[in-house]
């Protein structure tokens, strides 16, 4: 009879752990939620554009085409960041004004960037490990962060970026 007293009190200690855990991770998503939309209203409060996927989604990041980076990167009267997380063997032009930080490299060196509210632009290669490093920057507390889609790729001034828009004029890439 007592063993069975002892084991029932055993399930439901387990149980009211797993019940602990999943409150634990319901707050932890609504501090999240809370966090992002505060995020939102800011960017919108400030008059910076902001993509639709990132309220209907809840994306804590925003897409912008190379296009509209190159004329914020053009633009001396906005404040930005710009951090290139293309590998360090990448041979292709970079940004001179961006702080260079491998993805790899992200996940520590992050306290190089100067601001937590500063817009963030990250480019790469391709656009590929600027969305990773999108979401690591996230992680560590960043929510002005925007990905330039495409990356190097499409950068305006970039050779394979105007041969491709001179191929096809009509692309909106």
């Amino acid at each position: 009879m007592d063993l069975k007293i002892f084991q029932m009190l055993e399930f439901i200690n387990s149980r009211l752990n797993n019940i602990e855990k999943n409150i634990t991770r319901m707050d932890e998503k609504l501090d999240f939620s809370i966090t992002l939309q505060r995020n939102h209203l800011v960017r919108i409060k400030n008059g910076e554009e902001i993509d639709d996927n990132m309220i209907l989604m809840g994306r804590p990041y925003n897409d912008i085409n190379p296009q509209k980076a190159w004329g914020i990167y053009n633009n001396p009267n906005i404040d930005f960041f710009v951090i290139d997380v293309s590998q360090k063997a990448f041979q292709g032009t970079r940004l001179k004004d961006a702080i260079q930080i491998p993805l790899e490299e992200l996940h520590i060196r992050f306290v190089e960037i100067p601001s937590k509210t500063v817009p963030v632009m990250i480019i790469s290669e391709n656009g590929l490990r600027s969305i990773q490093a999108c979401e690591v920057l996230v992680k560590k507390g960043f929510f002005n962060i925007n990905n330039i889609s495409g990356g190097y790729e499409f950068w305006p001034g970039n050779e394979k970026a105007e041969a491709k828009k001179d191929e096809n004029p009509s692309a909106d890439v």
